[in-house]
């Protein structure tokens, strides 16, 4: 019993290669924020610019490429493969997968922006539509304001989640790797992906792509919430104000990955995704839904007829505030979260086929964010056409995050909706944090397997980092948009990883696609079920003899 024990403590030590880089980076972030924030701030700046200016064309062609490679998996042969092999059976439900999936990745995201990004597109805030043949607050302007964010927010983006945790499940579960991101290139890199160095760079631009791009998601859930205790309540936000509600989510989220992924995460997402169910019956019932039903038709078939256009587009066309500070932002942010997002998902989804895999974590995730943007976002463009509310001049007077409180306050029982908007926001912003800060923690754990749960330590450890740099960029580094400075911060978390992403994305062509594993596994499941069929029918003819 002594020497198993010893065994496993020595089989879960601390990956110092991977944590003491890790961790000096994220502290001198936030040593630097705390004495000197406008050069954080400028730094973040800086890299933003370059990675999305200088680097635009790769982000759209990595999108592009993870949205095929999905697509082709889905519909090929391959879809097939079970994770874990054609005995393994799935440890959640679907609906608890699916809760999983969707509250632990954007769920912050789509209520933070569907109505904030169709209004600020509606009414050309920023100069989004400046580029465009119609004029703002137009009926054109109502159909492209959602139809990009049906582009933005859909199936592209979850497709660069999807891609990450479809080959870690199936080179941990299937091809016996160790449960690492590096794993994921082995494909291409064949031994040298199993080098202690080529696993130490891999798993340390991993961790920073997510604790920045984090930090970027609660910065801006705390303007976000901030700002609703404002329009609600009165109170004005501030540096107290952003440290009291940091506080909070760090100690939700710390609790629940305390709990570990079975009771804390389940629990949480399971009770955030049936908030968001009741948020979208409500708007059902009292919003305007036949021109909810006709503005998402339109601007459906408007998004589809101009696809290619708005996947390939590096600014050129769409220009600068519209292109480089939304999709491609959206894109950064995607690709930073996508490494350990892809080790959640793969985590949860043991016992899954290919095909199962896809359809929770990519099919379901991108209509639900179809129906949550069509509905949010066509109820909000149809008041502020006909005057019920003024968003455009929320939006323009408070920020990009502001209106989405206008349109609650105009809601029936807006006294019990608004409030439960910002407890949706806190469960939602704890239940990703809890998620990444687990897997943070298990990337920097050395030999953890996917069923075991990561050090307790760890995960209050990063936690608290996380949530220091969110408030530092939330209360020092606001800009022209109210969160200028956590998308400098987030396009930089991207810029880190989104090489890798190409790693990645080639292994998964070439694993899947060209004569590779995924062909090979498909034609074997094939032949173990004619042979089991075989079996079968040899069994019966004896049984009837």
């Amino acid at each position: 019993m002594d020497t198993q024990n010893d065994t496993r403590n020595s089989r879960r030590s601390l990956k110092l290669s991977v944590f003491l880089p890790s961790f000096a980076i994220i502290l001198l972030a936030v040593a630097v924020g705390l004495i000197n924030n406008e050069l954080l701030v400028e730094v973040a700046k800086q890299l933003f610019y370059i990675s999305l200016s200088d680097f635009g064309w790769l982000y759209q062609l990595v999108a592009v490429s993870a949205l095929l490679i999905t697509t082709f998996i889905f519909f090929s042969r391959a879809g097939n493969i079970r994770l874990g092999g054609k005995d393994a059976k799935p440890q959640f439900s679907v609906a608890s997968n699916f809760a999983m999936a969707l509250t632990g990745g954007i769920a912050t995201g789509v209520v933070t922006y569907s109505v904030n990004e169709p209004i600020i597109y509606l009414g050309n805030i920023y100069g989004e539509i400046a580029q465009q043949d119609f004029a703002a607050g137009s009926g054109e302007a109502a159909i492209f304001a959602l139809a990009r964010s049906f582009h933005n927010w859909s199936f592209i983006p979850y497709a660069i989640y999807s891609i990450v945790g479809l080959m870690i499940g199936y080179m941990h579960f299937n091809r016996r790797q160790k449960f690492s991101i590096s794993s994921t290139i082995t494909p291409v890199l064949g031994s040298h992906a199993h080098k202690p160095g080529v696993r130490a760079v891999v798993d340390i631009i991993s961790v920073l792509a997510i604790a920045l791009g984090l930090a970027s998601s609660l910065g801006a859930g705390l303007a976000l919430i901030s700002s609703g205790l404002q329009a609600q309540y009165g109170v004005v936000p501030n540096a107290t104000t952003w440290l009291l509600i940091s506080l909070v989510i760090a100690a939700i989220f710390i609790t629940s990955a305390i709990s570990g992924l079975k009771r804390g995460i389940r629990m949480l997402s399971s009770l955030n995704a049936w908030i968001f169910y009741a948020f979208v019956a409500i708007l059902v019932v009292v919003g305007p839904l036949t021109y909810i039903l006709s503005l998402s038709v339109t601007s459906f078939g408007y998004w589809l007829d101009n696809l290619l256009l708005w996947s390939f587009d590096t600014k050129e066309a769409g220009g600068e505030a519209l292109v480089t500070w939304w999709t491609m932002y959206d894109w950064s942010i995607w690709i930073a979260y996508a490494p350990l997002m892809g080790l959640f998902l793969a985590r949860i989804s043991y016992g899954r086929t290919l095909r199962e895999f896809l359809i929770i974590n990519w099919i379901l995730p991108s209509l639900f964010g179809l129906v949550w943007f069509a509905i949010w976002g066509g109820a909000a463009i149809k008041w502020q056409l006909d005057g019920s509310i003024d968003l455009i001049s929320i939006v323009t007077e408070n920020g990009a995050v502001s209106g989405l409180w206008g349109f609650l306050q105009h809601l029936p029982l807006a006294a019990l909706l608004v409030p439960l908007a910002i407890f949706t926001l806190v469960i939602s912003f704890s239940t990703a944090a809890d998620s990444m800060s687990s897997t943070i923690a298990t990337i920097c754990t050395r030999n953890i397997s996917a069923d075991e749960e990561s050090p307790t330590r760890q995960k209050v450890l990063w936690g608290l980092s996380i949530a220091i740099i969110a408030y530092i960029m939330v209360a020092f580094g606001g800009g022209a948009q109210g969160v200028d400075g956590i998308k400098y911060l987030a396009a930089a978390g991207g810029f880190a990883v989104v090489f890798l992403f190409v790693l990645i994305l080639i292994s998964a062509a070439r694993t899947f696609i060209g004569s590779g594993a995924g062909r090979m596994e498909a034609e074997r499941l094939e032949a173990e079920a004619l042979d089991d069929e075989n079996k079968l029918t040899t069994f019966k003819e004896s049984a009837h003899e």
